[in-house]
């Protein structure tokens, strides 16, 4: 996808390539938000070199392929850690707490167990590699077992020693040790990041915690310098110096060292008092001068460490107590209805912004009119606002004193905001819905899923030009898309000769994807992309799938009685069999290879489901990474699975995963699981 647009002049090229490289590297690097591929941004700056080369007199000292010692403006190299760095379970009440000391005390056959209380800074995991007492590395978490070497950035922050100081009855220090500690921003310099950032022009940072990462990944280490970096230590893995037996004589010898430790740590005589400390930790968390969202609680003794041991994800002997989403009041100015590819309506508070836990927030979701009644929600309302899991905007519910009278109740329209149309409610369902398969709005969503990468996955077929091709009348459903030429593409406003051709090729190309993912693309209601693979994988063809019965697909592990009905309606329905028919015309694909046995991998047997938006791969790159390692993927959650991957806004999936108590991993997590297969006792944490 041609993302810029090519001038005709050399030197106007050159000059548009400099800035979006500057503006990429100040998206990647400072904000921590990229918009582009590592692939995409390399061939940005290959192009500019290109040009340079070819024409010397443009070439400038400020380029960007002249920075960093003459280098072009690329990524950190990737270092891969010694010990893997890796992560806590979480528990998120004190009845989750005291499970966890329950299943320690069990494994120990002890009665009481000591511990050491930490706040969990909201800050980045940073790994120190120091040999003779010098400092030599620092590389970022990554994914767990390669981070990126900040090396360079990390000799800015004033909390890090570069040489480690002399300590009095330390004993012998190893050669080579590592240590692992948080980088974080204070809220104060947080605050007065910002403001400089207004004095410029420049968008705000978010929370200290995206300023701090993005801080770290600056490839001028004077910029870096310049953001005040605090670090904190909290962790020596490997095997422990001469004399250390606990954890807490470990933080000990890292402040006699040089390193700056937490001085809210505590040691806890039981969970009794570990409880009492997070409670305490909690009701302060705002006048502490940074920001945390937690607590860690660790068994002190590193004997009973050992003992206790690693899972293939985290430690036995430590767990992450995260606190309750924090809130805010502000006024819920209206509420909007937005229309879904099914034609679901979905009611939206739109708010005065306001500031919630670092993220401004102007929409949340009201999901539907059942909820509102319930939670007594009215357009005009005070409202507490809260990110549910510190990610989700949603609305606690109304604060009924602050009421005046003037509120005004809610009512859901009776006809589509979009297209006029009636809409209705299906038996057993909370929803409503627009009732015109041909709306507008159903149309546009539908065809952005359809583009989607875990759909189809067609590269540049983004909502600017699916709104002209639906205005334009060129698209009326998803076969037409295979009707359009590069030519028709090109006449679309921003486009282009060049950006036309690369779309029609990546439309073209999407042709031969699965029928798994055509199932997926479609819009089969109660239908995701693990079920439409296993679905795909047992009948093998759209031939064989239009003539199945509702009872040959409850033979598919995984699909009952709803799927198997949303499924059979809808193929059997004649708008979607002449859809089938026009996308086989059109060339699109529509078979699926026979499921081949996946054998022994780390997470054999496990049924696993994906829930959220993923960071690091898309949903079906996920999904092909865990049956690569074993595990069976499906879409729902219930009493037999084994583990939820859940991405940012995880709903209902992992709600349901709590209350089961099934087995939750953060996306980091769930890479750690499938790359090391063992993890030695000595390893690394954090």
């Amino acid at each position: 996808m041609d993302l810029f647009g090519k001038g005709e002049d050399a030197a106007a090229r050159i000059a548009h390539l400099r800035r979006e490289i500057e503006r990429h590297n100040r998206l990647y690097y400072e904000l921590d938000a990229p918009e582009i591929t590592d692939a995409e941004f390399d061939a940005l700056v290959n192009e500019l070199k290109v040009l340079e080369e070819e024409n010397p007199k443009l070439r400038t000292e400020t380029s960007p392929t002249r920075k960093v010692g003459g280098a072009p403006a690329g990524r950190f190299p990737a270092y891969r850690h010694k010990a893997p760095m890796l992560s806590l379970d979480n528990c998120f009440s004190p009845e989750e707490l005291a499970a966890f000391d329950a299943r320690v005390r069990k494994a120990l056959g002890s009665d009481e167990v000591g511990y050491v209380c930490e706040p969990k800074i909201d800050g980045l995991a940073m790994s120190l590699e120091y040999k003779d007492g010098s400092l030599m590395t620092g590389v970022t978490r990554g994914d767990g077992v390669t981070g990126e070497n900040v090396t360079a950035n990390v000799l800015t922050v004033k909390d890090i020693p570069r040489k480690l100081s002399g300590c009095v009855g330390c004993g012998p220090l190893p050669a080579e040790m590592t240590v692992r500690g948080e980088v974080y921003m204070s809220k104060a310099d947080f605050q007065d990041l910002n403001l400089a950032r207004d004095e410029e022009g420049l968008p705000p940072f978010a929370n200290p915690r995206n300023s701090a990462a993005g801080s770290l990944r600056q490839l001028d280490p004077a910029v870096t310098a310049g953001r005040k970096l605090s670090f904190f230590a909290y962790y020596l893995p490997g095997p422990a110096p001469s004399g250390i037996d606990s954890h807490s004589e470990a933080l000990a010898l890292l402040e006699g060292l040089g390193f700056k430790v937490n001085p809210e740590i505590k040691k806890a005589c039981g969970i009794g008092e570990a409880m009492d400390f997070c409670a305490g930790l909690e009701a302060k968390r705002d006048s502490i001068e940074y920001e945390i969202d937690g607590a860690v609680i660790k068994v002190d003794s590193l004997a009973l460490q050992r003992e206790l041991g690693f899972t293939q994800r985290s430690p036995r002997w430590a767990i992450a107590y995260k606190f309750a989403p924090r809130q805010a009041k502000t006024k819920l100015l209206r509420i909007e209805v937005q229309v879904g590819r099914t034609g679901v309506l979905t009611p939206r508070a739109v708010l005065e912004p306001v500031n919630v836990s670092g993220v401004v927030v102007q929409h949340a979701s009201l999901h539907n009119e059942d909820l509102i009644r319930q939670k007594d929600i009215r357009e005009g309302d005070t409202v507490l606002v809260q990110r549910a899991g510190d990610v989700i905007p949603e609305v606690v519910g109304p604060v009924l004193e602050e009421r005046t009278g003037s509120e005004k109740p809610f009512t859901m329209p009776a006809s589509c905001p979009e297209c006029g149309s009636a809409v209705a409610r299906e038996e057993g369902e909370v929803a409503l819905r627009c009732t015109n398969a041909s709306c507008p709005a159903r149309l546009r969503e539908g065809l952005l899923h359809f583009a989607s990468r875990d759909a189809m996955d067609i590269d540049g077929l983004g909502p600017a030009v699916i709104d002209q091709l639906i205005s334009k009348g060129l698209v009326h459903d998803f076969a037409d898309l295979y009707g359009l030429d590069a030519s028709t593409l090109a006449s679309l406003d921003r486009m282009g000769g060049k950006s036309g051709t690369k779309l029609a090729a990546a439309i073209g190309a999407s042709k031969v994807r699965n029928l798994g993912r055509l199932l997926t693309s479609i819009g089969i209601r109660n239908v995701g992309s693990a079920t439409a693979k296993l679905i795909a994988a047992r009948f093998g063809d759209i031939d064989a799938l239009g003539q199945a019965s509702e009872q040959d697909l409850l033979e598919v592990e995984t699909v009952g009685p709803v799927v198997a009905e949303s499924v059979v309606k809808f193929l059997r329905l004649p708008q979607n069999r002449a859809l089938v028919e026009k996308l086989k015309a059109a060339g699109v694909n529509m078979t699926e290879p026979r499921a081949e046995g996946k054998g022994q991998g780390p997470l054999s047997g496990m049924s696993v489901v994906f829930t959220g938006t993923l960071e690091h791969m898309t949903r079906s790159r996920a999904e092909e990474l865990a049956e690569e390692a074993g595990a069976k993927v499906t879409d729902s959650v219930s009493s037999k699975t084994d583990l939820v991957v859940a991405g940012s806004e995880a709903g209902s999936k992992l709600d349901k995963a709590r209350r089961l108590g099934v087995r939750v991993a953060e996306e980091r997590e769930f890479m750690e699981m499938i790359g090391e297969k063992a993890v030695k006792d000595e390893g690394g944490l954090f």
